[in-house]
């Protein structure tokens, strides 16, 4: 009877010893620490192409030149939390056209320099942005044709979306106001007034 009491005490002791001890363990466990995903970064320059639709009208004529734009453009973004502001060029070539009664306008090309500005929200960017814009307008009347480039002013808005940390695809759309000038194939002043929208990819560095 002793004998058994005995080897029952010890096995109350061993069985209490390794309780304190597991509860000690968990005393001193440590969870990993949470490691949120990196910010992603629109810091820095970048290059890409873009290609979209030009539709609009000549001021003080009928002709409303559309067709398919599409072309390069560059650019700078800073960063300070979730703003992201910068200045971007482009240049585009146009096949944009239109005849109407005895005229023909056309635009084949033009470009921006522009500021952006906008809230990013991780890897998705909604921004805004404005600036000077230039380009050539042409007129052709009974076989006479004239060119000018004309400049005025651009603003717009777009949406950027980053799939890596160096690549990014954006929709964006631009309204373009060239400044009339005087035509002799009109005998009058004529601008180019436009929307374009458009789809790029840009690369930063």
């Amino acid at each position: 009877m002793k004998k058994t009491m005995t080897w029952a005490s010890l096995a109350m002791a061993l069985l209490t010893g390794s309780a304190m001890a597991a509860d000690l363990n968990r005393g001193y466990y440590k969870a990993p620490a949470y490691a949120p995903p990196p910010a992603y970064s629109w810091m820095g320059p970048y290059i890409g192409a873009n290609l979209g639709f030009q539709w609009g009208e000549i001021t003080g004529n009928p002709t409303e030149p559309t067709g398919i734009a599409g072309g390069l453009q560059a650019g700078y973004n800073w960063q300070s939390g979730q703003f992201v502001y910068g200045a971007e060029a482009d240049i585009q070539a146009s096949s944009a056209d239109d005849t109407f009664a005895p005229w023909k306008f056309s635009n084949p090309w033009f470009g921006t320099l522009r500021a952006r500005g906008g809230v990013a929200m991780n890897n998705v960017l909604l921004y805004v942005t404005g600036g000077f814009a230039y380009g050539r307008v042409e007129g052709e009347l009974a076989g006479l044709s004239e060119s000018k480039t004309q400049y005025g002013y651009t603003l717009g808005a777009g949406m950027e979306v980053g799939f890596t940390p160096n690549w990014s695809a954006k929709v964006e759309y631009l309204w373009l106001d060239f400044a009339d000038r005087a035509y002799s194939v009109t005998g009058t002043s004529n601008g180019l007034e436009a929307s374009l929208l458009r789809f790029g990819v840009n690369y930063r560095f």
